[in-house]
């Protein structure tokens, strides 16, 4: 038997070929996610390794909540430590060098009077020394002042800058010209990162006027271990426990635990990358099993004959059954080998893509054992899982009646399959129904879960009840085609209704992908009216103005509220803290974050419902809780809290709770408490809220801000509208991604398609024979094909957006607490996507219909 798959296998390997076109597809996405997160992490290791080449470091206890610090880098967040301490590590015997590292944000200015692009990653300043052996200059000469700077060897190259430049840099929230004196070689890619190096003096009057570091970093001398000088340190510095937090206020690590901790970090940062990765490649898998369950069950039943005989003969049910396994391993293990391939050549694009942009990757592109073992094993395994149902029904046909029977046996009924499908899909009915009710009522724990799994059952069961409900839809849907082309119309509508479960299961799998689509564009739409509706219900601001960096620079802020056509211009900003009940254990407290505001905000540019007591109590120093914040810890009005940060802790009373979506912060502070607490420059703001003085137009009043912020490169100057088109192509970004991700699955279905009507031609070959001969032309038989590949994409589409909208319609009543409060369909784009369903439709039919078209009349209706 084993003999007998195999060489089915290499006869019918064509019409087998977008089986494996469908694996090779899916299992490509899955290589690709093992390769890509491979590389990346190879890229960040060569960063952390160039970065963090030191044997001893210092740093903070575990203490601080400030996530968002302008110094901190990946990993843990911990007090900073005075910089001064490097006096004393330096006395430590086995100390060649010790070093305090100043670090910050800037903005450089590259060639063409731009920031560089980046993917993302930071620009920041570092302190260069003579004695760090990871900073070597590879050109020019070390910076010696204020005026002077180096360049990392990749960020040179993305500013176009060369030694003796002179351009703009924007350190410490002002605008300085400096000139480039030599370019700095870390000996690996920063994948995007822009690093600029100033003198020891100039970094730390820039990035720690307090006096503060976050690290300090030391070399050993020649002949002394990281451990032993470790031990030393600690001996010196000491080691007691701070008693208000329970931690020791300077940590000493070795230079290998430090890089161990700092590539935990990102692993585990990649790892999410790789499950977002993971979950479309699964999807595409999923969609990919349509496709090989619906050969298989066609070929089976093109093959009654073939498998009877083989029975007759002595082969057993299970002989049969194994035999179908067979040939769907072969396929599973060839689409799983060219998927590896295809992993490969994915990677590669990207990799050039990541380029262009300025992030480097690291190294080759890698391929281990582990990729290729699972790429083969799950290209197999879901082979063989979707074709189990046909080789189940191929084993256990009776000989006798599948060797009388002349034409494919006729299914089975469907009721069971239509019960099961509607008890499913009403409990997922359910489950969602009863999901927005209880948001409804305030009653929001485990509301989202609840959602997710009524999604879950609606999908499952549309799934089953497809077969059922294809003739009734498809008759309906076929009527236009009927009164319009006939008899093209006629024929068409009888082949897609004549088996429901194929042509279901075809359209299945395009209504899984369209499902996820439609979802996607209701959420997308849906959270920008929210946004809009949001920001003009609260916002009293004429003008918003923001950093790309995600803060706006000192100099901004006070060169626009000097202006004389700013009537007002209120700071906002954001930072994250420990914040916990006074009363409470401090290891109780949670990381939230916290708004820092001048408390005359309220009422000036913003307007913020107050559920209990007054926004006025901010002035006295209280504080102010969003309303869920308070709900979920179990606060109210006039309880003590207390905020922690780096810089120590601050009690506060609870003034009033309020309810904005737009703000969205779970606490709001007076500046004065803010400033208490704040690692980054007070000046620092998140978001600066403008309104124009009396008599003072818009358009006078945009002209005057845009011509303050312009020497600040970064600084955008946007009215409401152009706010809120901002804050929209952040979710059209993101949309773009998910619809490149899902885009996969849809070509999958679309092949399925394909493959549905070209393995219906061969079935139907002697019956388009006898068509022709009673006179159906050959642009007629093609024409009805065409039909078929069109009711059936509109079939997938139609219900795949029935699914997908409904499903998105109740989200914003579960997650009304998030900002999330308007519901809009964006029924232009529905319909676009239908039309696409009908060129897809069309395109899908080309080669079937051609194929049909061109076979001979008379071999036609003689086919056995």
């Amino acid at each position: 038997m084993l003999r007998v798959a195999l060489r089915n296998v290499r006869a019918h390997l064509v019409r087998l070929g977008l089986s494996i076109l469908a694996v090779v597809l899916g299992v490509s996405f899955v290589a690709g996610t093992f390769s890509l997160r491979e590389m990346l992490s190879s890229t960040f290791d060569g960063i952390v390794d160039a970065g963090s080449s030191f044997d001893v470091y210092l740093r903070g206890g575990e203490d601080s909540a400030a996530l968002t610090q302008e110094n901190a880098s990946a990993g843990a967040v911990r007090t900073t430590i005075p910089a001064d301490l490097t006096d004393t590590v330096q006395g430590v015997d086995g100390v060649a060098h010790a070093f305090a590292d100043y670090t910050g944000p800037l903005v450089l200015v590259g060639a063409d009077g731009t920031p560089p692009p980046t993917t993302g990653a930071p620009t920041f300043g570092l302190a260069w020394r003579a004695a760090d052996p990871s900073t070597p200059i590879a050109e020019g000469a070390a910076p010696t002042g204020p005026g002077e700077f180096l360049l990392e060897a990749g960020t040179a190259e993305a500013s176009g800058l060369t030694v003796g430049d002179s351009t703009t840099l924007v350190v410490a929230g002002q605008v300085t010209e400096a000139t480039l004196t030599g370019i700095v070689d870390m000996g690996a890619s920063m994948a995007g990162a822009s690093i600029v190096f100033f003198d020891e003096p100039t970094a730390a009057a820039a990035f720690a006027p307090d006096g503060m570091v976050s690290t300090i970093s030391v070399l050993a001398e020649d002949g002394v271990g990281e451990q032993e000088l470790a031990d030393r340190i600690t001996a010196v510095i000491g080691s007691a426990a701070d008693a208000a937090t329970g931690t020791s206020p300077v940590e000493t690590v070795t230079g290998t635990t430090a890089r161990d901790e700092a590539r935990e970090d990102i692993a585990s940062q990649l790892g999410f990358i790789e499950t977002f990765l993971l979950v479309f490649a699964g999807i595409s898998l999923f969609v990919g099993g349509f496709i090989i369950a619906n050969t298989f069950a066609m070929t089976v039943r093109q093959r009654q004959r073939e498998l009877a005989l083989l029975r007759a003969v002595g082969a057993s049910p299970l002989q049969v059954f194994a035999s179908i396994l067979v040939q769907a391993a072969v396929i599973g293990a060839l689409g799983g080998a060219l998927g590896v391939l295809g992993g490969l050549g994915l990677v590669t694009a990207l990799k050039a893509m990541f380029g262009s942009m300025g992030m480097e990757l690291a190294g080759d592109i890698p391929l281990d054992a582990t990729t290729v073992v699972v790429s083969l094993v799950l290209g197999v395994v879901v082979s063989v899982a979707s074709a189990a149902l046909p080789a189940r029904r191929a084993a256990l046909v009776a000989p006798v009646e599948a060797m009388r029977d002349d034409s494919p046996a006729q299914a089975g009924s469907l009721r069971a399959r239509g019960i099961a499908g509607a008890v499913v899909a009403g409990a997922g009915v359910g489950a969602v129904v009863v999901a927005v009710v209880q948001a409804a009522a305030d009653e929001t724990a485990g509301t989202g879960a609840l959602l997710g799994l009524g999604a879950v059952g609606v999908i499952v069961g549309t799934l089953l009840l497809a077969p059922v409900v294809a003739r009734g839809v498809l008759h309906v849907m076929s009527a236009p085609f009927v009164a319009w082309a006939k008899p093209l119309g006629t024929l068409a509508r009888g082949n897609v209704t004549r088996n429901p479960r194929r042509t279901a299961s075809t359209a299945s799998a395009l209504m899984i992908g369209m499902s996820l689509v439609g979802a996607a564009s209701v959420l997308a739409v849906s959270m920008q009216a929210s946004m809009k509706s949001i920001v003009a219900d609260e916002s009293l601001a004429d003008l918003v103005v923001e950093s790309a960096t995600g803060t706006v620079p000192s100099g901004a802020v006070s060169d626009i509220s000097a202006l004389p056509e700013v009537g007002a211009a209120d700071s906002l900003t954001a930072d994250q803290y420990f914040v916990g009940s006074s009363s409470g254990d401090a290891a109780d407290a949670s990381p939230l974050f916290v708004l820092g505001v001048d408390p005359g905000v309220f009422g000036r540019t913003w307007q913020t419902e107050t559920v209990e007591g007054s926004l006025d109590s901010l002035a006295d120093g209280q504080v102010s809780v969003l309303q869920a914040t308070a709900a979920d810890e179990g606060w109210g009005l006039g309880d003590e809290l207390t905020l922690r940060s780096q810089q120590g802790s601050v009690d506060v009373t609870i003034g009033s709770i309020f309810d904005s979506p737009a703000l969205g912060v779970p606490v709001v502070v007076p500046d004065a408490v803010f400033a208490q607490l704040s690692v980054a420059p007070a000046e620092m703001s998140t978001m600066l809220l403008v309104k124009a003085a009396d008599g003072v137009s818009q358009a006078e009043l945009d002209a005057a801000v845009t011509a303050a912020a312009e020497p600040y490169m970064i600084v955008s100057v946007m009215d409401d509208e152009e706010y809120v088109s901002a804050l929209a192509s952040q979710i059209d970004q993101m949309l773009t991604i998910l619809y490149a991700l899902l885009g996969l699955s849809i070509v999958i279905a679309v092949l399925g398609i394909v493959n549905t009507l070209a393995l219906s031609v061969i079935e139907r070959t002697r019956e388009i024979g006898l068509l022709r001969a009673v006179g159906l032309g050959r642009s007629q038989l093609a024409g009805t094909i065409v039909i078929e590949s069109v009711l059936t994409a509109v079939f997938g589409t139609l219900l795949g957006l029935a699914v997908g909208v409904g499903l998105a319609a109740a989200m914003p009543t579960v997650f009304a607490s998030t900002g999330f409060t308007a519901l809009a369909i964006p029924w232009a784009g529905l319909g676009t996507m239908v039309g696409i369903a009908v060129l897809v439709g069309v395109l899908a039919a080309g080669w079937p219909a051609l194929r049909a078209a061109r076979l001979p009349v008379l071999d036609a209706v003689t086919v056995d």
